[in-house]
């Protein structure tokens, strides 16, 4: 009559250790990275930025964030 008992706490334990062991979920390494800024040099990229050039690449996310993606200043 024990053995029922003692199942439940066993298959507890058994759930906890079994989290231990796994493995990371990692996709590999990109060795073609480049910085963001030097992106896509095609016909899609925002107009006014120019491939390469950080500093219109950082004027442009200044004023994305802005003008978009600024919650506050569309409530004002």
């Amino acid at each position: 009559m024990k053995r029922p008992g003692m199942l439940f706490p066993l298959l507890a334990v058994l759930a906890a250790v079994s989290a231990c062991g796994e493995k990371p979920q990692t996709l590999g390494t990109n060795k073609n990275h480049v910085a963001a800024y030097q992106g896509a040099q095609n016909q899609f990229v925002a107009p006014g930025w120019t491939p390469t050039d950080k500093k219109s690449w950082e004027q442009g996310l200044k004023a994305r964030m802005q003008n978009t993606q600024n919650e506050y200043s569309k409530t004002n």
